[in-house]
């Protein structure tokens, strides 16, 4: 069964792996963080052209879907209420401007300083009042890069609001000495592929950085002023506009909520897609349960617009607080079945058979895999408050993959028996079990070409039947480098 048939989000026509198989079974970070892997990033990204295109008979729904989706990314100015512009699609992250008496409010500054300068000439059809202050929603990188473009065209220097502790989780890996967090983030951004390999992030236009930098933790300015908790209201360029701690993706977000014209800035914690409940870049955990509190603040604030970190703005009450209230409810019901399967004793493989949406919720757009992934939060969540240990003492000193592979090998009656497996296992379209022996084979020859080229060719497979696109790309990229002969 391919991983887009699989039963148990059927209404959706998509899905990732499948664990059901056919045969027995923050600042001065950057450079930091990129040195180790940058000269590795080179030479894959010079060497795509080449590898062996990637090419499928027919699109799959998934496949068809992402590339639905890219109309939704192109660039767009949004009048969202009588002060309230959004650009979206000009850069990875949302830019928005609120227009006051004597000046102009921006929220989040999108990637880089050129997309932010392409954003400010869009906006000067609008107004020509000076950048009063910026608002900075959290400290990712692709919220904050795009400051100091906004900052250059300021009159005065700008105020820059934002919560502290600022940018925590770039403070957390340069701490802890974390390196490999760059070439992940490559991988699932897609950065590394040739651009036809690449639709889009799902929840953003594909873009590419310059390869010393780690934009999901970026440059971002130094704020002038900062809140911890609870809610801080401003008054500048002539309006009156609340600034809420809101916990949810990042430890460090904030909403912004503008009461004259009842427009919510939600930050990350809502853009028009399944959330990022964990990143397969590496993360912290991220909160699930104050997420949904966040959430619950937003809503419980009536807001008549919400404006999304990514995604094109909701606008009118109807729709907004329709919008807001499923995806709540959505994240709050994995969360809850989760939990629920945590205490009969689920260990993550079963509990993401078992957490599945409600059918109300299941073919909402904006609740679409397209950029996070319903089963990665359920593990997160199960990490989160459980750790590594699935609770099978099997796994409590687990083989070592070579031991592990050696005695596969045997049961399997021989080395060319798996192999033959393998290949058997990518003819019948069991993608993700051919890519499993393969790891088996690759443990005791990491450097046999033919396994390497194989597993490639399973990893195509299952991106090509994969509608989240930082799943989708992960799965090139690792094709893409294990297609490079080893030596």
């Amino acid at each position: 069964m391919p991983p887009e048939g699989r039963k148990r989000r059927a209404s959706y026509g998509l899905h990732t792996q499948k664990r059901i198989r056919k045969t027995p079974d923050p600042t001065k970070t950057t450079n930091i963080n990129m040195k180790a892997t940058r000269q590795t990033m080179q030479a894959l990204a010079l060497a795509w052209a080449c590898l062996a295109p990637l090419t499928y008979a027919e699109d799959s729904q998934a496949t068809k879907l992402l590339k639905k989706r890219s109309e939704h990314l192109k660039p767009l100015v949004t009048k969202v209420s009588p002060s309230v512009y959004v650009a979206s699609g000009y850069s990875p992250a949302n830019i928005s401007m609120i227009v006051g008496t004597d000046g102009v409010v921006i929220v989040d500054t999108g990637t880089f300083p050129d997309h932010a300068k392409a954003v400010l000439k869009e906006f000067r059809k609008v107004t020509d009042l000076p950048v009063k202050a910026i608002i900075l929603t959290h400290g990712h990188g692709d919220h904050t890069g795009g400051a100091s473009a906004l900052v250059e065209d300021a009159k005065a220097q700008p105020a820059i609001y934002a919560r502290t502790p600022f940018n925590p989780e770039g403070a957390m890996f340069v701490a802890g000495g974390v390196q490999i967090n760059g070439l992940r983030g490559a991988r699932q951004g897609g950065f590394l592929l040739p651009p036809d390999k690449r639709i889009n992030n799902g929840i953003a236009p594909a873009v590419n950085p310059p390869q010393d930098q780690n934009i999901f933790i970026g440059r971002p300015p130094r704020p002038t002023d900062t809140f911890r908790d609870g809610r801080k209201k401003i008054s500048v360029a002539g309006l009156d506009i609340e600034l809420v701690a809101a916990p949810g993706e990042s430890a460090d977000q904030l909403y912004v909520w503008f009461p004259r014209e009842r427009v919510v800035f939600t930050g990350d914690n809502f853009y028009q897609s399944w959330p990022n409940l964990y990143a397969i870049r590496g993360t912290g955990y991220r909160d699930v349960k104050e997420w949904i509190g966040s959430l619950e603040a937003m809503i419980n604030e009536k807001p008549a617009h919400a404006v999304p970190g990514h995604t094109q703005p909701i606008v009118g009450e109807r729709r907004t607080t329709e919008v807001l209230n499923n995806y709540r409810d959505a994240i709050k019901h994995v969360f809850d079945k989760t939990i629920e399967g945590i205490n009969k004793g689920m260990t993550p493989d079963e509990l993401v058979e078992y957490v599945e949406l409600p059918e109300r919720l299941r073919d909402l757009d904006y609740l679409r895999e397209y950029y996070g992934n319903i089963e990665w939060g359920v593990r997160a969540i199960f990490t989160g408050y459980l750790g590594w240990f699935d609770g099978n003492p099997t796994h409590l000193f687990s083989l070592p993959p070579a031991e592990e592979a050696k005695r596969m090998v045997k049961l399997a009656g021989g080395e060319p028996a798996l192999r033959a497996a393998a290949a058997r296992a990518l003819k019948e379209d069991d993608a993700q079990w051919c890519a499993e022996l393969c790891d088996q084979l690759l443990a005791l020859k990491p450097g046999d070409q033919e396994i390497r080229t194989l597993k490639a060719e399973a990893l195509e497979a299952l991106a090509g039947k994969l509608i989240t696109a930082t799943g989708r790309n992960y799965y090139l990229t690792v094709a893409q480098e294990l297609r490079k002969i080893s030596k």
